[in-house]
């Protein structure tokens, strides 16, 4: 089983357009593309794990996703970069859309969509990392038994504390995020 880098879309990957899922306003973090290639490189899957309520909302239809996650993968095609998976919660308690105004256990920091992720590609949570920017990401990937990272770009707001919401080490770029987590060791069980 190999281990994973799974990661926020929206503020982590993505400047943080709030419920956009127009591909020409999807803009990679400058660092992106060489920060996943080198995590790749060295084994690890790359998943992405997002919260998109708009669909619970009623901002856009859930077929909309479809053209983000295409644009993000065209996107990182110069660095030969490719994704293992994208998993995404349309969910929210409190959404407009009947069918998608529900608690649901995968809406992040519930860990649910983690875990769906490691079922179906069969990855390793103890070898694996959960990055994003906000406690909600660090609290979800702590809860699925990963070590995590927050990269601090100003976008936590609310810095509510917790017994599951202390990343292993916070960093301010994706890079960092990359270069600490291959300090750490390779992506796959047996080193290579």
């Amino acid at each position: 089983m190999n281990g994973a880098v799974f990661l926020d879309k929206d503020g982590t990957l993505v400047v943080d357009v709030p419920y956009n899922v127009d591909p020409a306003r999807i803009q990679l973090y400058p660092d992106a593309g060489l920060a996943l290639k080198g995590l790749q490189q060295a084994g690890y899957r790359l998943v992405v794990i997002s919260n998109q309520a708009g669909v619970a909302r009623g901002y856009f239809e859930e077929t909309a996703l479809d053209a983000v996650w295409q644009t993000l993968g065209d996107q990182l095609l110069p660095y030969g970069v490719t994704f293992d998976g994208f998993y995404y919660c349309p969910h929210h308690p409190e959404g407009q859309v009947t069918g998608y105004a529900i608690d649901c256990d995968c809406r992040k920091p519930r860990p649910g969509l983690i875990q769906r992720a490691a079922r179906a590609l069969h990855i390793d949570l103890s070898q694996s990392w959960m990055v994003g920017d906000i406690l909600n990401d660090v609290e979800a990937g702590n809860r699925a038994g990963c070590q995590t990272i927050l990269v601090d770009r100003g976008n936590e707001t609310e810095w509510v504390t917790g017994p599951w919401r202390t990343p292993t080490v916070t960093v301010t770029s994706l890079q960092e995020a990359a270069d600490y987590i291959l300090g750490q060791g390779a992506g796959t069980s047996d080193g290579y």
